[in-house]
């Protein structure tokens, strides 16, 4: 069988939380990588947090001085979307969970970038299929949904989906990639949640529910998972770093498409999206932040 062919170059579709953290990890494992985002601010924004990650890296002696300066010089930042995904052997996208939005995109990557790029898309739970639609060539997109923080986390879920002529070529593509990068994969079926957001989800709901009624405070919640199940983050402080918008929109999703009172979001978790606390990019979740 012919090897899979290494990917080189990548183009990182939306710089936020995800995306930024997507592009560190593949400067990190020695690929050329485009950053775009359609938000003026964006792009700055996520230098700093690839500057920060650098730092941090270097500090804990994971990275030399030498390590630092060939991640920094092969992350670019180029706003124009077509510019950054012309040439690329893989294009990630790393929007946030609207549908019509990634369907849009898609249909304008696909004819942007090369006939043969790896085209990807890192949601956590919508259908790869339905996102595919607008595409001529849908069995080409492919999940894969990285876990944040992205440079900790092993796990890489590929997402397969149905389309004609579908995509085992496109998955496993995905998977050496994601053994390129370091990280783990597994290989799912296109289900509302996939396996990770659809087990992933109901804890951290269920962990809201407990704060509301005030079984215990979120500190000592977060601990029973971390020091009695060996989870390395509690499932609240988890929600802070993924973000409660991001948590809330899920959970809607999920609940939309497999009912269920565990998918329900609860109101504790509803009056803080209200009220702007969406976790740690907003310094104010289930936890303060300082940082």
């Amino acid at each position: 069988m012919t090897p899979t062919p290494a990917v080189r170059h990548v183009a990182v579709v939306g710089a936020g939380t995800m995306g930024h953290g997507i592009a560190y990890v593949v400067a990190a494992a020695g690929c050329s990588v485009c950053l775009t985002d359609a938000r003026a601010d964006a792009l700055p924004q996520a230098r700093e947090r690839i500057e920060a990650l650098l730092a941090g890296g270097l500090k804990r002696g994971r990275l030399t001085a030498d390590d630092q300066a060939g991640i920094r010089a092969r992350v670019q930042l180029e706003p124009d979307l077509d510019s950054a995904v012309t040439g690329a052997d893989a294009v990630i996208e790393a929007v946030v969970e609207d549908l019509p939005l990634k369907q849009q995109l898609f249909a304008r990557v696909e004819q942007a970038a090369s006939a043969d790029a790896l085209l990807v898309t890192n949601t956590s739970s919508l259908s790869i299929a339905r996102i595919a639609t607008g595409m001529r060539a849908p069995a080409r997109l492919v999940g894969m949904h990285f876990f944040n923080p992205v440079h900790q986390m092993k796990l890489v879920e590929i997402v397969t989906h149905g389309a004609e002529g579908s995509s085992a070529v496109a998955a496993e593509r995905a998977a050496a990639f994601a053994r390129q990068l370091g990280k783990e994969p597994i290989v799912v079926r296109d289900s509302p949640g996939f396996a990770s957001s659809r087990l992933g989800v109901v804890l951290g709901l269920e962990a809201m529910r407990m704060l509301e009624q005030g079984v215990a405070s979120a500190e000592d919640i977060d601990k029973a998972m971390e020091l009695g199940y060996n989870h390395p983050l509690g499932p609240l402080k988890l929600t802070d770093l993924v973000g409660l918008d991001v948590r809330l929109a899920i959970a809607e999703y999920l609940h939309a498409m497999l009912g269920g009172p565990q998918y329900e979001p609860p109101k504790i978790l509803r009056e803080k999206v209200k009220k702007g606390e969406l976790g740690k990019k907003t310094r104010k979740g289930f936890y303060t932040w300082s940082d």
